[in-house]
């Protein structure tokens, strides 16, 4: 096992510190002017069909999938040049990391996110993020499910969560207790989702943006 540090802090990333809705928005208006409505629609039918199947976005088999009902189609190959060119570090937020310096100072920053096992660290890769957390990525399917897997890679006195999913965060404290401290970033569609939250407690932290986290301070939590 690892050495135990103080604090680390554990950062999602879609619609944390990347806007993916503003992603999954470009490949849409992509699809729909390349292949028109109807295939626009099937696209993001797909996506869902692959989402519920696997837990996670996967977008690889969703592109597969549509590859083959258009098989005939010459711009087909043209869509997965686009996905695997996308500008990623485009859709990072604003200052997102700059937060991850700031929280250096009270203790190691960590990825922790879902996803499969090849587009995901390619979206990693391109946005900067892998080398802005000096390559400290965790990535599963159902992230809540591998807290033990967590604390062997990364075992703490402390973890700070920080996430978009307020049912995830409420999860984890759950869990763990009075050793995490939960952020809830209120961005993109699953934190905007004013049902699903008000069904859930509040984290022990919100903010609007992921640069809000700059005027936060952590030193409490650090060991004396």
């Amino acid at each position: 096992m690892a050495q135990e540090l103080g604090i680390i802090f554990l950062f999602d990333v879609d619609d944390t510190l990347l806007d993916n809705d503003r992603f999954k928005g470009d490949l849409g208006r992509y699809v729909l002017s390349t292949f028109g409505k109807e295939a626009n629609d099937r696209l993001w039918a797909i996506y869902e069909e692959e989402r519920v199947k696997h837990g996670y976005a996967d977008f690889l088999g969703t592109l597969e999938r549509f590859r083959l009902e258009h098989i005939h189609n010459q711009e087909v190959l043209r869509l997965a040049t686009w996905v695997v060119d996308y500008p990623f570090a485009d859709c990072l937020y604003p200052d997102a990391l700059a937060v991850v310096r700031h929280v250096s100072q009270w203790g190691l920053p960590v990825i922790l996110t879902d996803g499969d096992g090849v587009f995901q660290p390619h979206k990693l890769e391109r946005s900067g993020l892998y080398g802005a957390f000096g390559g400290h990525v965790l990535n599963y399917v159902h992230k809540e499910n591998e807290l033990d897997a967590v604390q062997r890679a990364y075992p703490a006195r402390h973890y700070v969560l920080i996430d978009d999913k307020l049912s995830l965060l409420n999860a984890v404290k759950r869990a763990w207790g009075n050793r995490v401290t939960t952020v809830f970033a209120k961005q993109g569609h699953y934190a905007n989702d004013a049902q699903a939250v008000a069904k859930e407690a509040p984290a022990d932290i919100a903010i609007a943006h992921i640069a809000d986290l700059m005027t936060h301070d952590f030193s409490a939590l650090a060991p004396a």
